[in-house]
């Protein structure tokens, strides 16, 4: 038996009373999500980097300073610039360190300071300050200034004075080594931040180590951006001060939104975005001379839309989802009546809009047929899937439910995705039951690159991995916030994981665009001796962890999953799990990139990996 500890001793002494800073510092994750270390576009140091700018950001949005500036340096340390009022001096040092302190908790609606604001918690710079080991902020007003210097949250000094530049607040913070570990920015990540920053803010000049990122026509610069293919007519384009939104359909039948609630990326969406679903459907339907499904007119959709809100009520501190129910009539007042307008006044695009309706309806008409054909099939998993090993919560049941704790559990679902029944045994012996669900797969998927959606019905087991998501009729109903693939780190398992995206990335891709599909991680080594295991996921990592237990250690190199205990693999799926997520850095190229390594072009692509890839011959 372990030696447990001493539990018996509860006295006045064991009481501990955390300063806010302090309570950040030691539950990191509570208020910025994920650590990491910066391989992943939302790793905590991309969260820090995240509050600053949104200030800079609610500054430009009141109307005050029209340029940022961003500087990421070798170490790790960041300087952000902005040129808008600055923070009032004698609150400077409270506004980085009192945790429910800021400018933006005003209720006088006719006397703002920040009309429009993502930070409405009173949070963001009070976390950039806890977890650097050094941040220090800097305010200018009308020739005077006022710098606090902190080390790990601490102020260290402060020191007032005048200064002929020009009016905004600077930030230099360098992530604390000990909670992000090995941690760097990634300039991929950085940049297609600051081109969103762009997009989103017209008018708006930030830079990036010197190199500005512009928008003159905001989102419509970004749709013509991520229009992958022609589109059928030329994108149309709203904007108001609380709503913009610009759309176009093209050849696909897939749907791409882009959301947006006061400069933040909604992955989930929320209420505005149903709302503009919603806005669309009714002006349609308006200008047609029969009924319209819904998803005949929002298949084959490309479009962004952004509101902005006083108040935003989002479901995490990640406001990766809107929660305001107070704007869905206001916003689908604004879209109907702003599209309808537009196809009274453009017949071409009232034409083309109508003629991809049209097909989308035989196409729909095309997969109810083969539906019939699968019912069978479907009644037969109606009230169990085979094989399926389902988990207590559902994402899709967040809304219904009404303890924090339950709501928590539902955003926390995830389908592991298994090679083979072995290795989903030791998968359903170390899940925890309640928001891990496993799917064992039956050999290799089928290659769907280039076939149409009747492809999942007549594949058995494609067809239950759908009904598993609860996605057959749209995303609305996923049944799990994660999807991972769970496949061994070897050939095999590469194969399997290439075919499992290119059915997501075919027929489901806005499942992987909102960030839902990952990769799961598992250790490749085990490198132990009498008194101690480390785990290693890379070659690194053994070589360090051999160097740590010295000569006479042993070392396991695991080929697959099924290999791992359930007792050791029950640490790789909790807390500390490590997923991949899948991203996809440019939607114009999927098409292009699937039909050259998964179709018919096998000559093409063995000179390609000829001409590419790197043979170790020692």
């Amino acid at each position: 038996m372990p030696n447990l500890p001493n539990t018996s001793s509860y006295t006045d002494a064991d009481i501990k009373t955390l300063s806010s800073l302090e309570h950040i510092r030691s539950r990191p994750g509570m208020y910025i999500g994920r650590l990491g270390n910066g391989e992943h576009q939302d790793d905590g140091i991309y969260i820090l980097l995240k509050e600053v700018i949104d200030n800079a950001i609610d500054e430009f949005t009141s109307g005050f300073g029209k340029k940022i500036e961003v500087e990421v340096k070798e170490d790790g340390s960041v300087r952000v610039r902005d040129y808008g009022r600055g923070i009032p001096l004698d609150s400077v040092i409270a506004c980085v360190s009192q945790i429910n302190t800021g400018g933006k908790f005003s209720t006088d609606e006719n006397n703002r300071p920040f009309a429009f604001s993502i930070g409405l918690n009173g949070v963001g710079l009070k976390a950039v300050n806890a977890l650097s080991d050094v941040f220090t902020v800097t305010s200018r007003r009308g020739g005077k200034s006022m710098t606090a210097f902190f080390k790990e949250g601490i102020l260290e000094k402060s020191e007032r004075g005048t200064t002929p530049e020009e009016n905004g607040t600077e930030i230099f913070f360098l992530p604390s080594a000990s909670v992000f570990p090995n941690f760097h920015f990634d300039p991929k990540h950085l940049k297609r931040r600051m081109q969103n920053y762009a997009w989103l803010n017209s008018g708006l000049s930030v830079y990036l180590n010197g190199e500005r990122y512009f928008s003159r026509k905001g989102l419509l610069d970004l749709l013509e951006n991520k229009l992958e293919g022609e589109a059928l007519y030329p994108p149309f384009h709203y904007k108001s001060d609380t709503l913009e939104f610009a759309f176009t359909h093209i050849g696909s039948t897939d749907e791409v939104y882009y959301s947006f609630v006061n400069g933040q990326y909604t992955n989930d969406g929320g209420t505005h975005l149903s709302a503009f679903k919603e806005g669309i459907l009714k002006a349609v339907n308006e200008i047609s001379q029969k009924p319209i499904e819904a998803s005949d007119i929002r298949n084959g959709i490309i479009s962004a839309v952004a509101v902005k809100l006083t108040n935003p009520i989002f479901e995490s501190q990640t406001k990766n989802k809107l929660g305001n129910t107070d704007i869905r009539v206001d916003i689908v007042n604004q879209v109907k009546a702003a599209v309808a307008e537009a196809l009274y006044k453009n017949p071409a695009m009232k034409a083309a809009i109508l003629e991809k309706v049209a097909q989308n309806e035989n196409v729909r008409k095309q997969i109810q047929a083969v539906k019939k054909g699968a019912k069978e099939q479907a009644q037969k998993t109606v009230l169990k899937i085979p094989k399926l090993r389902d988990c207590k919560y559902h994402l899709c049941d967040y809304d219904s439910k009404k303890k924090q704790e339950e709501k928590d559990k539902c955003a926390a679902s995830m389908l592991f995705l298994t090679e083979g029944d072995s290795a989903a045994a030791n998968m359903i012996s170390a899940r925890n039951p309640d928001y891990q669900a496993v799917f064992p797969l039956r050999g290799k998927p089928f290659n769907c690159q280039g076939k149409k959606k009747d492809t999942v019905y007549k594949n058995e087991e494609l067809y239950f991995i759908m009904k598993s998501l609860g996605i057959e009729e749209s995303l609305d109903d996923l049944r799990y916030g994660k999807i991972v693939i769970a496949s061994d780190a070897d050939v095999d398992g590469f194969h399997i994981r290439i075919l499992l995206i290119t059915f997501f990335l075919t027929f489901y891709q806005p499942l992987v665009l909102s960030d839902h599909l990952f990769i799961l991680e598992t250790p490749l080594f085990r490198v132990r001796n009498k008194k101690r295991n480390i785990y290693c996921y890379n070659e690194r990592e053994r070589a360090a962890a051999v160097s740590e237990l010295g000569k006479g250690c042993e070392i396991t190199r695991f080929k697959g999953l099924g290999e791992i205990s359930p007792h050791e693999f029950g640490q790789f799926v909790d807390e500390g799990i490590r997923l991949q997520p899948v991203n996809i850095d440019n939607v114009k190229n999927i098409d292009s990139m699937l039909q050259f390594f998964m179709g018919d072009n096998t000559p093409e692509r063995k000179d390609y990996i000829m001409r590419n890839c790197f043979f170790d011959l020692t």
